[in-house]
């Protein structure tokens, strides 16, 4: 399980990816999957779509990782909308293929509860959901995420830690930040988690910019979410995608090779499902597998 990977005393790296929305997409994806094993990273997660849309395909992906590829998986469960019974259900079925980690997450709301009187259903808020896991699946591996410049929904910073104490408390057994482009973002975060008496390892959340559309769709994704000065100034000197890949590359090399100085938990990718940036990536911090960075 992830949490006992931590007593190797070295920096992890994970990659994430989420269920392709075609089946066209799903052996390319898959493909995908396979060349960056051969980095050997120290898990991979997938994402679970809004309402649990996607909620077959995660499984489907999460036990090939396990099985197939013998890569430690780490699967996303979103509470909004379910009941008890459904997510006891669900994590069965992980149980029943030795999958033993999973990120507890509330989840946005789908279009089909938009105007439900009770959108959040019997879990609430995310903790709930780590309750509920610690109690009847109490040997299985608990994640949460974590947000360093901020949750959107908690704009008071000390509430915010409060929430997430809770949710440590609650049985969380590592933290998985939302992506940043300014380390010192994590370092003054990872000091309000000390200051706040939450103890367990927080992993670093790293996005390579692979093109202006892509920098765009992070910025949906990560409300909150800034770049810095430096960043954007290299980034308006360039005119077409292949140069915002290149400066993203050199980026997230950059704060890998500061993350890595500062002797972090975990680095988790968020691969958008391609190998290109990762690859790129490793090329230029001068590795061909994960384990010589740590």
């Amino acid at each position: 399980m992830v949490r006992d990977l931590f007593r190797q005393g070295r920096t992890l790296f994970s990659f994430e990816f989420f269920p392709p929305k075609t089946s066209s997409g799903w052996e390319s994806l898959f493909a995908t999957v396979r060349e960056l094993a051969l980095l050997e990273p120290d898990f991979m997660s997938v994402t679970y779509g809004a309402g649990g849309s996607s909620r077959e395909k995660t499984h489907e992906l999460v036990v090939r990782i396990r099985q197939e590829l013998g890569v430690e998986a780490v699967a996303h469960l979103t509470c909004v909308g379910s009941t008890e019974e459904e997510i006891v259900r669900i994590l069965e079925a992980y149980d029943r293929e030795g999958i033993h980690n999973i990120l507890a997450l509330r989840g946005d709301i789908p279009p089909s509860l938009a105007h439900h009187p009770n959108p959040f259903g019997v879990f609430p808020h995310a903790v709930d959901l780590v309750r509920f896991i610690k109690a009847r699946f109490p040997h299985m591996c608990v994640g949460a995420a974590a947000f360093p410049e901020g949750h959107p929904e908690t704009p008071n910073r000390l509430k915010e830690m409060e929430h997430l104490k809770h949710k440590v408390d609650a049985g969380v057994d590592f933290l998985v930040t939302q992506l940043f482009f300014d380390n010192r973002d994590y370092y003054d975060f990872c000091e309000r988690c000390e200051l706040a008496g939450i103890r367990v390892p927080v992993i670093a959340g790293i996005m390579p910019i692979t093109t202006r559309k892509n920098m765009e769709r992070m910025a949906e994704l990560a409300a909150g979410m800034h770049y810095p000065a430096r960043l954007l100034r290299a980034l308006s000197r360039v005119t077409d995608d292949e140069g915002f890949f290149h400066v993203g590359v050199h980026w997230a090399a950059e704060q890998i090779r500061d993350l890595l100085d500062h002797r972090v938990p975990g680095i988790h990718v968020y691969t958008l499902n391609t190998s290109r940036a990762v690859k790129a990536i490793c090329e230029t911090l001068g590795i061909r597998h994960l384990p010589q960075l740590g």
